[in-house]
């Protein structure tokens, strides 16, 4: 997985089996994810769309225009208010096809209007599980290959920023109740099949209250699997 961008500024990722590229999100300006994917977005084979949070769709009409369908939930694509013939609605549970790739989205839960996560499966047997701005994931994945969840803040950092000022107590309370923790990301593999995983990435790591460095050995040494930040 490249990781164009991650975070609250913007979140942008490209996978692909080497056939049919997937843009995981457009939370940056479209002249962004022409420069740091370093080609065309017409070789694209689709963009899925995680929820309607500008730091995820912000360059979702611009995708649009550059010919690539983009596939989000009824919920997003009203709360985008577009209407496109490349707009295509997904639904919990269903499978579709992109290309090489069957895609099937799963719920979340985040203050936004249907937001979904993505197992994505390739003809080569690889299955990437995709899943970022949510409070936890109800599902358990089999086969899994790779894992791109977000580990969004640590509670002892939050609360001591909390405590000091450094984050308002309201932005606190929101952090915990719609984005995953450490705590939750560790609970939510240790409930996975990993026994195929070769990578895991950490996504939408908070710029005040997550440290990259213990996020990143706490999660190898729980699954000793490799582990990136994104």
């Amino acid at each position: 997985m490249q990781t164009l961008a991650s975070g609250s500024s913007g979140n942008a990722y490209i996978v692909t089996d080497g056939t049919a590229p997937l843009l995981l999100e457009a939370g940056i300006s479209i002249k962004e994810l022409r420069r740091k994917s370093g080609f065309s977005l017409g070789r694209l084979e689709a963009c899925l769309i995680s929820h309607e949070h500008q730091d995820h769709a912000k360059a979702t009409w611009d995708v649009l225009r550059a010919g690539v369908g983009i596939y989000a939930s009824q919920g997003t694509i009203e709360a985008l208010g577009m209407r496109h013939h490349r707009l295509h609605v997904v639904q919990h549970g269903e499978p579709f096809q992109a290309g090489t790739w069957t895609i099937v989205p799963f719920d979340l839960i985040h203050d936004a209007a249907e937001p979904l996560g993505f197992l994505c499966s390739n003809n080569a047997g690889e299955k990437l599980l995709f899943a970022t701005d949510t409070h936890y994931i109800r599902n358990r994945f089999r086969g899994l290959t790779h894992i791109a969840v977000e580990c969004n803040f640590d509670p002892d950092i939050l609360r001591a920023n909390v405590a000091n000022g450094a984050v308002n107590p309201e932005v606190g309370r929101r952090l915990w109740a719609r984005h995953m923790s450490l705590p939750v990301v560790k609970d939510f593999l240790t409930a996975q099949d990993l026994s195929r995983v070769q990578e895991i990435h950490l996504l939408h790591l908070s710029d005040k209250n997550a440290d990259a460095g213990q996020f990143q050995k706490a999660i190898e040494r729980l699954t000793g699997i490799p582990t990136m930040i994104a």
